[in-house]
């Protein structure tokens, strides 16, 4: 029989543009936590806090990406998400110990069975670059990814992060540019739906720079993108999405740079009202006026 397949009109706005929130981290969240001073929390707090942020903006978002383990169908079946939010299913397995980043993925075969719930418009994976001896493993992995995603007839996204070998760090050699390029030239032409990129010089530099290292790595990715905000100072992002959607990004996933100064706050959802609302609605407005469309890319 063959699978529909559904278009990226899923999780894209109007005008075909992406402006979508990402609240799928899971020990990276409960970190962050940590580190503002509200201890490491239970996981009710963190489903909670992911409940909050999509009662508070994803009226505002063309999509919403959450983890299973920490609300994820809940938020779904309790209608958390208006219509026009797509709901994105992260698929990924971390390897992750307390307080420290994910080491390696893998393919939840929990998530992925969870994908074919009503509701569901596209599952993510990340997966964690580097030039190491399973670099053909991880290839591997994507392309079971994509393949899986389209055996349910939903969207595949996926997210690669580079990162420094031992040796690279030893000898000095790791240029994170490169690799972010290199990891596009080696997995964007496996065709997911959409690829989700680092924001090139993690959003320094001047508008000049931005634009010169958007451009140059749009000439390595296959098929439509968008960048995610780790890593980029949260006053820097809005200038960064304007900067790849000027050279040929299709807008945003992403979270923190909406909602990490709000972690710890004692009235979350106020929070997300007072801070998180002003920056996406800025955000939505560079998508609409600079992002290409994703039926061009």
């Amino acid at each position: 029989m063959t699978i529909p397949q559904p278009t990226l009109s899923a999780i894209a706005r109007p005008g075909g543009g992406f402006a979508m929130i990402a609240m799928d981290q899971r020990e990276s969240l409960r970190h962050m936590f940590d580190t503002a001073g509200a201890g490491r929390p239970a996981d009710d707090v963190l489903v909670g806090f992911k409940r909050a942020v999509a009662t508070e903006l994803a009226d505002l978002a063309s999509g919403f990406l959450v983890d299973r383990d920490f609300g994820g169908l809940g938020i779904l079946g309790d209608g958390l998400l208006p219509p026009q939010c797509g709901f994105i299913l992260a698929a990924d397995a971390l390897e992750q110990e307390p307080g420290g980043p994910v080491e390696e993925t893998a393919l939840d075969d929990a998530a992925l069975d969870d994908a074919r719930a009503d509701g569901v418009a596209a599952i993510k994976l990340l997966i964690i670059w580097r030039r190491d001896e399973r670099r053909e493993e991880r290839v591997a992995l994507a392309e079971r990814f994509i393949a899986e995603a389209r055996e349910r007839g939903v969207l595949s996204v996926l997210e690669p992060v580079v990162r420094a070998t031992p040796a690279e760090l030893a000898d000095g050699s790791w240029d994170q540019e490169a690799a972010i390029r290199e990891a596009a030239r080696e997995l964007s032409p496996l065709r997911p739906s959409l690829y989700k990129v680092q924001v090139p010089l993690a959003g320094a530099g001047d508008a000049a720079a931005q634009l010169a290292a958007s451009e140059e790595l749009a000439r390595d990715i296959t098929g439509p993108w968008v960048v995610l905000s780790q890593g980029v100072a949260l006053d820097r992002f809005p200038d960064a999405v304007e900067a790849a959607c000027r050279a040929g990004a299709s807008g945003f996933l992403a979270g923190r740079a909406l909602w990490s100064d709000v972690v710890g706050a004692s009235d979350v959802n106020a929070a997300l009202r007072e801070r998180s609302r002003p920056r996406l609605e800025r955000l939505v407005e560079i998508v609409d006026a600079h992002a290409r469309p994703w039926t061009e890319a």
